[in-house]
């Protein structure tokens, strides 16, 4: 399997899993995960496992999300060996019909992804960041080393 194939697996869940939030779908947004997997939110709560990734999404799901969808944009997918991957992305959440722009995407997300044992890419864990662009700025302004390279 090329890496351009394992790129488009990894790309194909990501999307079940807009897919599956779209749907309010806990179940199956919670099927993408391992049995061990770790979810970190924005806010900085910590599930551990399939069962509590599914319950939590399940709440949110019905009360604080209620109606919403994921927008998505995968900056870079690194692997380790050939059954493990590391996606960078920007992700928000939003409602209606019109996705938030890349640029205005309010959280910054790490997924590790492995292959399992019945051939199957999942996520083992997830950890979800709330931007602070105004804080970002300042801290650019006032000491420009901090500027990422690709933002340079």
């Amino acid at each position: 399997m090329t890496a351009q194939d394992q790129r488009a697996e990894i790309t194909a869940i990501m999307n079940q899993l807009n897919d599956a939030w779209a749907r309010l779908d806990a179940d199956a947004y919670g099927a993408l995960f391992t049995e061990d997997a770790t979810y970190i939110t924005f806010v900085g709560t910590y599930y551990s496992g399939r069962t509590d990734i599914v319950e939590s999404h399940r709440t949110l799901f019905a009360k604080f999300l209620k109606n919403t969808k994921l927008a998505g944009e995968i900056i870079d997918i690194r692997f380790y060996g050939p059954d493990t991957a590391v996606v960078t992305g920007r992700g928000d959440t939003y409602k209606g019909s019109k996705p938030t722009k890349a640029s205005k995407m309010s959280k910054l997300q790490t997924t590790t992804f492995v292959r399992e044992a019945d051939g199957q890419w999942r996520i083992a864990a997830f950890h979800n960041t709330q931007r602070k662009p105004l804080m970002e700025a300042i801290s650019f302004k006032t000491a420009p080393g901090l500027i990422p390279a690709a933002q340079k």
